[in-house]
């Protein structure tokens, strides 16, 4: 792989893609064409805040990995947030030409997405999406580079044990909340699964289902401060974290800490808008970015220069798997010199990508197309900015702990 310190090429070299039929998208094979990728997000709808923070990584991708050799072209589809519109725009994405998916965030949606490719014989390439029987299901045409419901709560498991002993919290019990939907539900097998396993020094009080779509969480709340466990374990995205945090000050129920063991919400920028101080000191465990790499410090450098509103840190988690995605989409091209769906798909199967983005190791995929070896850290928000504090090999500051108080944050 050429080196990223390279300077940058300006000028894309873009193929134009060709002719597409309806029985699959037209082959490419010249030298200097380019692999054309639709990459499906929610830009709009109930899941628009995570979706278009992952836009924002795909667009910043092609320019980095243009100076890495790569010759792409991207397609962007909006699935609305809606599973069935996302199996149509992906449909219609190969019937235009796309010759490789990416995408797509939400595990149902990425199901959905998933049949259609299988069918037409186009590799998908999952940037986000956790639910077990993706991979699971036999499909030949996807792989994914993303931690399983079971890996992001074994990990988050293993990583909230090592912070409690690091902070002395000794705590005794905690409360496991999550999402009712396909996401959380495939959590909370996890959990009951691998708890019972995990030899963590806490009992596990009680575990409780919630409709992310409610308009707040008094019951839920008050059921929990009954149980008063010294953590809480969450499974959320934000808007619904905005109102469980809001219904938690009101009742001043206060554990000891509040970590996601593998969840979204807690690190986007409209949790922290909302919430303002009240957001900080919330832990969560998940995959996230080597601020080491220099494939990082390159992505992160385009990415300011396109989007200088946003933050970096903030996105990093959706912009890093996200132009990993593409990555392995184009690496696979570039190797197979063909976009035919099987050479293609067989291509991308053999990846092994030792300079990337997010912590762990080489980008491979087992027999059922997933990539075991990404690795988690627990980040804190800290100052409203996601800040690694475990492990101590990567952390940039040590964790707050206990969570301090809501009342008289600034």
């Amino acid at each position: 792989m050429p080196n990223i310190r390279l300077n940058r090429r300006h000028v894309l070299g873009l193929a134009g893609g060709a002719t597409a039929t309806l029985a699959a998208p037209a082959l490419v094979s010249a030298q200097g064409a380019a692999i054309k990728i639709a990459v499906a997000l929610p830009r709009s709808g109930f899941f628009a805040q995570a979706g278009q923070s992952q836009h924002r990584g795909a667009l910043a991708a092609p320019r980095v990995l243009a100076d890495l050799g790569y010759r792409l072209e991207l397609v962007h589809v909006d699935t609305e947030s809606n599973a069935d519109v996302a199996r149509t725009q992906v449909e219609r994405a190969i019937n235009d030409g796309a010759h490789a998916v990416v995408g797509a965030f939400d595990s149902g949606h990425t199901l959905a997405i998933a049949q259609v490719c299988e069918q037409r014989q186009v590799p998908l390439v999952i940037n986000i999406a956790a639910a077990p029987q993706i991979t699971e299901q036999g499909y030949r045409y996807l792989v994914r580079n993303f931690q399983t419901g079971g890996q992001l709560v074994s990990n988050g498991l293993r990583l909230i044990g090592e912070v409690s002993t690091a902070r002395n919290l000794n705590l005794q019990t905690a409360v496991f909340l999550h999402a009712n939907d396909t996401f959380g539900t495939a959590q909370r097998g996890a959990m009951d699964a691998l708890f019972p396993r995990a030899n963590l020094p806490f009992r596990l009080a009680e575990s409780i289902a919630y409709d992310p779509r409610a308009n707040d969480f008094a019951v839920e709340v008050t059921r929990m401060r009954a149980l008063n466990p010294d953590l809480l374990m969450i499974v959320t995205r934000a808007g619904d974290a905005i109102r469980l945090v809001r219904d938690m000050v009101r009742q001043r129920f206060e554990p000891r800490a509040i970590i996601s063991p593998g969840s979204p919400g807690l690190y986007d920028q409209e949790f922290y808008d909302a919430l303002g101080p009240l957001a900080d000191f919330l832990m969560f465990n998940l995959p996230w970015v080597n601020p080491r790499a220099d494939m990082t410090q390159a992505l992160e450098r385009e990415f300011a220069r396109q989007f200088p509103q946003n933050r970096f840190a903030v996105d990093s988690f959706n912009v890093g798997f996200t132009f990993e995605a593409i990555m392995i989409a184009a690496d696979g091209f570039r190797r197979a010199q063909s976009t035919a769906g099987p050479a293609l798909m067989e291509a991308i199967r053999a990846t092994n990508i030792a300079q990337h983005v997010m912590i762990g190791g080489p980008i491979r995929f087992d027999e059922k197309g997933q990539n075991p070896n990404i690795g988690s850290a627990s980040v804190q928000n800290i100052r409203r900015t996601p800040t690694v504090v475990w492990p101590s090999d990567v952390a940039t500051t040590a964790p707050v702990l206990p969570m301090p108080s809501w009342q008289g944050r600034s």
